[in-house]
């Protein structure tokens, strides 16, 4: 991947969730709290990305402004605006797209509640091809891709390599959120891979 346009002691504004968001997956979101739409709009006029974050202790979908940052976790993934819409419900709903993966220095709020996060961007792997024991795995995630949930999150699940094949399952298999997050964490692609294939293994036991 290229190299981050950001200094480690520059901001990026951080969106808590209880789920985990990965590099090349994708999610659909509602927004409804102030700060967040205010984010979503000025992501969205000034075509920039922010990063979605871990709840890493729980509680609540989106952070409240009175919790402790000790929440947050560690390791983020940079969120990319794929597509918008106004919701049924009168919410505006927004697909994001993963991207990089960036480590948290510290964390404030600002006067929004709005949490920004001093970051500094992970080193990526080249990742490499499937091996041949990624079979099953990757048929798995084009039948995954056959869901019209799937279908409408206009996910690219043609991989050809360890790592995108990591991430893009364990992005749309329902996995515990300590689960992706243990996957999001780990640099090696195959290495990526073989964690995978122990934690489905191990929910198919």
């Amino acid at each position: 991947m290229s190299d981050s346009t950001l200094d480690v002691d520059q901001e990026l504004p951080l969106f808590p969730l209880n789920t985990v968001l990965l590099p090349g997956g994708r999610m659909g979101l509602r927004i409804f709290e102030r700060r967040y739409i205010d984010l979503i709009r000025n992501s969205l006029r000034n075509q920039q990305s922010f990063g979605i974050v871990w709840l890493a202790e729980g509680g609540a979908e989106v952070l409240k402004p009175s919790e402790p940052q000790t929440a947050l976790a560690v390791i983020g993934t940079e969120a990319h605006i794929a597509d918008w819409d106004q919701l049924p419900d009168g919410l505006l709903g927004i697909v994001v797209e993963g991207r990089r993966r960036f480590s948290i220095e510290s964390a404030r709020q600002d006067k929004s509640g709005l949490y920004m996060g001093k970051i500094s961007w992970l080193p990526e792997q080249e990742d490499v091809p499937l091996p041949p024991r990624s079979t099953e795995l990757h048929d798995l995630l084009q039948q995954l891709g056959e869901h019209p949930h799937v279908e409408r999150l206009g996910m690219q699940l043609n991989v050809a390599s360890a790592g995108a094949l990591a991430n893009s399952l364990a992005q749309l298999l329902p996995l515990p959120a300590a689960d992706a997050y243990q996957i999001l964490g780990i640099d090696e692609p195959l290495a990526r891979l073989d964690a995978l294939h122990d934690i489905v293994d191990a929910i198919s036991s």
